[in-house]
């Protein structure tokens, strides 16, 4: 059986955050999603709760990151090709979120980024074994 991984973030505005990601074109896990708290399937195995500030607290003792600020976290997914990464991209700008950087082409690897609503940094990146693709 393959792992899942749950990636827990906590968000100001549940309600954009997860029209945010649908926009990207992850769907929501309706069992898991609620008030409080809402799965984004990212994949079979990759799994984004998108919780509020409350529900966060719930997890942990810690202050919230404010990620004005400071960065919580970099989170990096891995896409099928240039094409995908550019059109994440280009949703999640048009989506409300923003990038800081511009794309790199490093051969073997083509990158590029955005920054959700709530100021998580996302990587995502296309490797290949040939160059260009």
């Amino acid at each position: 059986m393959s792992k899942q991984v749950f990636v827990n973030l906590p968000v100001a505005d549940l309600p954009k955050s997860l029209a945010f990601f649908n926009a990207l074109g992850f769907p929501s896990h309706p069992q898991f999603t609620g008030d409080s708290g809402a799965c984004v399937v990212v994949s079979d195995t990759i799994h984004v709760m998108l919780l509020t500030h409350a529900r966060f607290r719930d997890f942990t003792p810690k202050a919230i990151c404010d990620t004005s600020k400071a960065v919580e976290v970099l989170l990096s997914l891995r896409c099928e090709s240039r094409k995908e990464v550019d059109s994440l991209v280009a949703k999640a700008i048009a989506a409300g979120g923003s990038t800081y950087d511009k794309p790199e082409d490093f051969g073997f690897m083509y990158t590029h980024s955005f920054v959700d609503l709530d100021g998580h940094g996302w990587g995502l990146l296309h490797m290949s074994t040939t160059p260009g693709q």
